[in-house]
C-alpha cells in the first residue's frame, strides 16, 4: 500500500499552505494534515519540532479511502451479527478507522504489532482474514492466528497487558541486534486512554525507556474508558506523560488518516534505527458503544456525538478526494459495492461456522492433561448425556 515517507515533501498541487487559522483552531499540540473539511495541510510540526508530511500517489490516496470504508462496513456487519445473537460480544471501532488504518499502513513488513480487542482496522491492514476475530467473539474457537506469520499478536482482553508483552518482545528485538538500520524491526502496542491508568502500561513505559526498546506506544484516546471521561483519567494531555519516562510523545489527529500515517511511520523509523520508544496519542472519538454490552447514552450527550460526527474520518477523506479530483462518483460507488459484497460474504461465513462440541472446552486447558480436569470432563459428559432422547 502506501509508500509515502513523512520526510518527503508532498507534491505541490495536492497541498495547500498551512493557514494561521488552521493552526489556531488546532492549537500547537495536534498534528494534522487533513482538516475535517477535507483541506490538505502541507506539513505539521510536533512538540519536539519534528515536521510531518506525506507524499502519496493518487492511487495510494484512493487506497486509504478504500481501507477506511471497508473496515467500517465489516465492523458494522459484526455489530449487526451480535445484535442478532450470532456473536456473544463485539467491540466496535466506529470513528477510529483513521487512527487504525493510518498506523496500520505505516507498519513495515518486519514490524510487530500488539493489539487490544478493538484493532480490527490494523488487523485488516496486516492481511489477516477478518473472519478470524469473529470466531473468538462467536465462541467457536480461541480466535487464534499465527502471530509470526502476520506480525500481529493475538487479541488481548486484559486491559493494558499487551504493552508489557510488546515491550518484552521489543527488548528481545534489540538484544538480537535487529535495530540500528533502516531495515531494522520496530514494535507497536495499541491501547486506549483508560489503559493509561493501568499499572501494566506504566511499567511498560519504564522498561521500554531504560532498555531503549524499539517501541511505539499507540494510544487511541477515544475520550472514554468505558463510561469514564478523559478528565477522570488524567490532568494533563496523555502524550505529555512520555516526558516523565524519558522518551518523546506526540498528539495526532486520530481522525486524520494522513497524519496518523505520518506520525506513526516517523516513530517506527526512529525505533528501528535504535532511538528508543515513543508515545503517540491519537486524539479520536468512539462514536458507538464501548462494546455491544454498553449503553453510551447513559454517560454522554447527543450533542457531543454530533460534534465528533462532523469530524468523521471517512467524510473528510472523501471530501479531499473530491476537491482534488482524485476520485469520482464511479469510484465511490465501486468502493461502496465492494464493501457491501465483502460484508455479506463475511456474514455468510460466520453463519456457516460449525458449533463446537460443548465438551471440547476441556481440550486446551493444559498441554499435558490433568487428573482433576479429566474428572470434570467425565462429570460434564455424563451431564450432557442425561439430555439425550429427552424432549426439548
Amino acid at each position: 500500500m502506501a509508500k509515502g515517507d513523512p520526510g518527503v515533501t508532498t507534491r505541490g498541487r495536492r497541498a495547500a499552505p498551512r493557514s494561521k487559522r488552521a493552526a489556531a483552531a488546532n492549537g500547537p499540540e495536534l498534528v494534522q494534515l487533513l482538516t475535517p473539511e477535507g483541506e490538505r495541510i502541507e506539513s505539521a510540526t510536533g512538540p519536539d519540532g519534528t515536521e510531518y508530511r506525506v507524499d502519496f500517489t493518487d492511487e495510494e490516496y484512493r487506497g486509504l479511502y478504500r481501507d477506511l470504508v471497508l473496515v467500517r462496513k465489516l465492523d458494522a456487519e459484526a455489530t449487526a451479527l451480535q445484535r442478532q445473537g450470532e456473536l456473544g460480544l463485539w467491540a466496535s471501532l466506529l470513528g477510529q478507522e483513521a487512527a487504525q488504518v493510518g498506523s496500520g499502513r505505516a507498519l513495515r513488513t518486519q514490524d510487530m504489532a500488539f493489539p487490544t480487542y478493538r484493532e480490527h482496522g490494523v488487523l485488516y491492514c496486516r492481511g489477516i482474514d477478518p473472519i478470524m476475530p469473529l470466531g473468538l467473539f462467536r465462541g467457536v474457537d480461541q480466535g487464534g492466528w499465527d502471530p509470526n506469520e502476520f506480525k500481529f499478536n493475538m487479541y488481548t482482553i486484559v486491559i493494558g497487558a499487551q504493552t508489557l508483552h510488546a515491550t518484552g518482545y521489543a527488548m528481545g528485538v534489540a538484544m538480537d541486534g535487529k535495530t540500528g538500520t533502516e531495515d531494522g524491526e520496530a514494535v507497536i502496542a495499541y491501547f486506549g486512554d483508560g489503559a493509561t491508568s493501568q499499572g501494566d502500561v506504566n511499567e511498560a513505559f519504564v522498561w521500554a525507556s531504560v532498555f531503549n526498546a524499539p517501541m511505539v506506544f499507540f494510544c487511541q484516546n477515544n475520550q472514554y474508558a468505558i463510561s469514564e471521561p478523559l478528565e477522570r483519567q488524567t490532568r494533563v494531555p496523555l502524550y505529555q506523560r512520555a516526558a516523565g519516562f524519558g522518551f518523546p510523545g506526540v498528539r495526532v489527529d486520530g481522525n486524520d488518516v494522513l497524519a496518523s500515517y505520518a506520525v506513526t511511520r516517523h516513530a517506527l523509523d526512529n525505533a528501528r534505527l535504535g532511538q528508543g520508544p515513543s508515545l503517540i496519542e491519537a486524539y479520536t472519538y468512539r462514536m458507538g458503544a464501548h462494546t455491544t454490552s454498553d449503553d453510551p447514552t447513559r454517560y454522554r450527550i447527543a450533542s457531543e456525538v454530533e460534534a465528533w460526527q462532523a469530524k468523521d474520518p471517512i467524510a473528510r477523506m472523501k471530501a479531499f478526494l473530491e476537491k482534488q479530483q482524485i476520485a469520482d462518483a464511479d469510484f465511490f460507488a465501486a468502493v461502496d459495492e465492494q464493501a457491501r459484497t465483502e460484508s455479506v460474504h463475511l456474514r455468510e461465513r460466520v453463519l456457516e461456522m460449525p458449533n463446537p462440541e460443548p465438551v471440547s472446552m476441556f481440550d486446551h486447558v493444559y498441554p499435558h492433561g490433568s487428573a482433576e480436569l479429566d474428572q470434570q470432563r467425565a462429570q460434564f459428559t455424563k451431564y450432557m448425556e442425561s439430555f439425550e432422547g429427552s424432549a426439548h
